[in-house]
């Protein structure tokens, strides 16, 4: 069988693309710019092009069909009607790779599952996946395209530690704050339940999906069954670093109210919400699908990785001095209070 995965070398794609070359049933082609393609295995196949130079891939592909096409980089409604144009006839499943931040904001009901509304609207990127999302499965009634829809919660591999306050350059600025014993802000007091997971699980699940006909037509999201508070994903990085945990909270809407990184989105859309995910529907079509990389393990392999790279140990001093700025701001205030 032969898959076409656009992109590939993602946190969640490249998981994917290494389960896949293990499995000798699969023939795995990637189409990308080839930024990032040194670290995949020797024997898969590489499209080197920008899928938005539609005439380029169309020419690169026109002697091959597919029996899975997954674009990992589609963000709006207008790339999947060019993914439309490129596969329709020349694959028996579409792949789309939406949110579980589409899911409805604020929570109805603490436990997701696939029959939960898609209405979120205080994040754009969520509301352009739930578009996408809702485009698809007009062209799978209408067109009979084969699509299968997938969401994804908070995924992570070996490079990035999850977070839910951090800067433009990622995470590695909160584990340096953690290593100087400065204060991390953590949205809310900390107890709201959040799903983490690995990326190694995820591939699992979905790869389970492909070229699945009992998949055409329908959503899944895939996550883990550990549910955690905020704090103890603090404490676990905290303890994989060796050093104690000095959390700072801070709520959700004021971090909103002041930020320069979107945390509107990411924390009223998303991280600021109580979710625990229901995975019956993916575990009905792939049996052998358990996520067994628990979270405090998990999070030592990435922070070992981490240390270890100097290329994902990026700084970013501007989000430093805007947590420090925060927990002046907040410490003012409450001394205004108490000197009235």
């Amino acid at each position: 069988m032969k898959a076409l995965f656009i992109g590939g070398t993602g946190n969640i794609s490249t998981a994917i693309t290494r389960r896949l070359s293990t499995l000798p049933h699969w023939e795995v082609y990637l189409l990308n710019r080839g930024n990032r393609n040194s670290m995949l295995p020797n024997h898969i196949k590489t499209i080197t092009a920008d899928i938005d130079d539609e005439e380029t891939v169309k020419k690169a592909i026109k002697d091959l069909d597919f029996d899975c096409v997954c674009d990992f980089i589609v963000m709006r409604p207008e790339q999947i009607e060019r993914d439309y144009r490129l596969f329709k006839g020349k694959t028996r499943q579409y792949m789309f790779i939406s949110s579980a931040s589409a899911y409805q904001k604020p929570v109805g009901n603490y436990l997701i599952t696939e029959s939960t509304p898609l209405a979120n609207p205080f994040w754009e990127y969520s509301r352009q996946k739930q578009a996408c999302e809702e485009l698809l499965m007009r062209l799978y009634r209408e067109e009979h395209f084969p699509v299968t829809i997938i969401r994804p919660s908070h995924t992570y591999d070996e490079r990035k530690v999850p977070l839910a306050v951090k800067g433009h350059k990622g995470s590695f600025q909160v584990l340096k704050r953690m290593k100087e014993g400065k204060p991390v802000i953590i949205q809310g007091d900390g107890t709201g339940l959040w799903t983490m997971t690995h990326n190694s699980d995820f591939a699992i699940a979905f790869t389970g999906l492909m070229a699945n006909q009992h998949a055409i037509g329908e959503a899944f999201h895939i996550t883990s069954d550990e549910t955690l508070t905020w704090n103890q994903i603090y404490q676990s990085i905290a303890n994989a670093l060796g050093v104690p945990l000095k959390p700072y909270y801070v709520a959700s809407e004021f971090l909103a109210a002041v930020d320069h990184y979107d945390l509107r989105g990411s924390l009223l859309g998303d991280k600021s919400n109580s979710v625990v995910f229901d995975n019956t529907k993916v575990k009905r079509l792939v049996p052998e699908f358990i996520a067994t990389k628990r979270f405090d393990i998990g999070i030592r392999e990435t922070i070992q990785y981490i240390f270890s790279h100097p290329e994902c140990q990026i700084e970013d001093p501007e989000f430093d001095n805007w947590c420090d700025k925060i927990i002046a701001t907040q410490e003012q205030a409450k001394q205004n209070v108490l000197s009235q």
